[in-house]
């Protein structure tokens, strides 16, 4: 496989757990984007604001190139320092459409960087301990795809919470047909199964 076949599938597997995040917002109020629905308060909003930092993080600073974005959340110049999660959701006054473009731009730029250089290209991840810090660009990509695609998956729950809607990208959802009834005939049977391994344990 030729560097650029390799860049290619990267960039697939990239795209595509970017489309599905985003996927997940259509249709769905401001509320609803923001609403944290586990108890360590994953919501469909912060999902995708952090990713936008990792990209802009991993396939950015780690390779010399800045992308010059203001990602105030993790300002450490403070001198309470940046406030723990705080990727992690959207306060009242981040408008959607303000993160969203703003994991646009960071596609473009990360993008940018895996056109411009070889995967075997060394960067410094910033944030890593000194002398463990080198990352190629291939493993940097990598990570961003299995992030984005583990957050991606997070999101399709997330979705389900909120009004039943999933599936794995607007074109594919991958799963079984079944209309209501049928799925919650499937989730009875697996909680009896769960009943019965419970009582055998």
């Amino acid at each position: 496989m030729t560097g650029s076949d390799a860049k290619a599938d990267l960039r697939f597997y990239l795209q595509s757990a970017r489309d599905a995040l985003l996927w997940k917002l259509e249709g769905l109020s401001e509320y609803d984007i923001r609403r944290p629905l586990t108890p360590t308060g994953t919501n469909l909003l912060g999902l995708v604001k952090h990713a936008a930092g990792v990209e802009l993080g991993y396939l950015g600073d780690t390779f010399g190139r800045p992308s010059g974005e203001p990602l105030p959340w993790h300002d450490e110049s403070t001198e309470e320092g940046a406030e723990p999660n705080a990727d992690m959701w959207a306060t009242a006054d981040e408008p959607r459409g303000r993160i969203v473009e703003l994991y646009r731009r960071a596609w473009a730029h990360a993008d940018a960087t895996i056109d411009a250089l070889a995967l075997d290209t060394v960067g410094r991840v910033p944030w890593w301990p000194d002398g463990r810090d080198e990352v190629t660009l291939h493993h940097a990509v990598v990570r961003v795809i299995a992030d984005t695609h583990r957050h991606a998956g997070h999101a399709d729950i997330v979705r389900e919470l909120i009004d039943g809607a999933v599936g794995m990208n607007k074109g594919n959802d991958s799963m079984p047909p079944g209309d209501a009834v049928w799925w919650e005939g499937y989730r009875s049977r697996l909680e009896r199964a769960a009943r019965e391994a419970g009582r055998d344990a």
